[in-house]
């Protein structure tokens, strides 16, 4: 099969929906097809990831690429799915199991370099890649919560489509997106963006208490992932 052929017809495949699987059965040549509709940027960004944590990393990199790519001009709702259901797909894995501390906060590349982590993981990578498709900061929480049933804690995405509606929630636990008034087991703790951090209250939006600076494990996350990304 020539070039040419082989780059029709990979562009007829739905990547997003085949998931991840299909991108690991592919040959080198086939990857090196795909990789024409990512940006030079991040085509060597996955080369490095793959030097560094193998091949499937490299092509997790790729494909990440293809979701925000195919997402592109779509509905918000429609964004919302599309990024819910690719970050979903990969493992979870607990801090102290991936990275030997109680709590580390890993960006989208350190998430997907990997193949996992936890529900923090999740959520951080759904939020940059919302944000890359341009959905305004101030309709995105990270929300803090205690998972009732686990009896745990555990973090989630939150969007709100006006400033006084009830947001919906994307998470790696229950992985239909649905309204937080319909997710009784979970308890808000805070939530927080690239501005702003807030207390839960019983109802409303919070009690904005001061910048999500204040919270040393976003800071450091977001200066590691300028690093990865320079």
């Amino acid at each position: 099969m020539t070039i040419s052929l082989l780059r029709n017809k990979l562009k007829k495949i739905n990547w997003l929906n085949c998931g991840l699987i299909v991108l690991f059965l592919l040959s080198a040549v086939e990857v090196s097809v795909l990789s024409a509709d990512v940006s030079q940027k991040y085509v060597n960004l996955a080369k490095r990831i793959g030097a560094q944590y193998g091949p499937r990393a490299e092509l997790r990199i790729m494909a990440w690429r293809r979701t925000v790519e195919e997402s592109q001009g779509l509905s918000v709702g429609q964004k919302l799915q599309n990024v819910n259901n690719f970050f979903n797909m990969l493992q979870f894995v607990s801090d102290q199991q991936h990275w030997g501390q109680n709590d580390y906060w890993a960006t989208p590349i350190e998430f997907l370099a990997t193949g996992g982590g936890d529900c923090e993981d999740f959520t951080i990578a759904k939020y940059f890649a919302l944000r890359e498709l341009g959905v305004p900061d101030e309709k995105l929480r990270l929300v803090y919560v205690k998972a009732l049933t686990l009896n745990q804690h555990h973090m989630v995405l939150a969007y709100y489509h006006t400033p006084t509606s009830v947001p919906v929630l994307l998470d790696n636990l229950d992985k239909t997106i649905k309204p937080a008034v319909q997710r009784k087991d979970l308890l808000p703790i805070y939530s927080f963006n690239a501005e702003n951090l807030w207390l839960s209250k019983e109802k409303g939006r919070g009690q904005l208490v001061g910048g999500s600076s204040r919270l040393s494990l976003w800071t450091d996350l977001n200066n590691r992932l300028t690093d990865l990304e320079g």
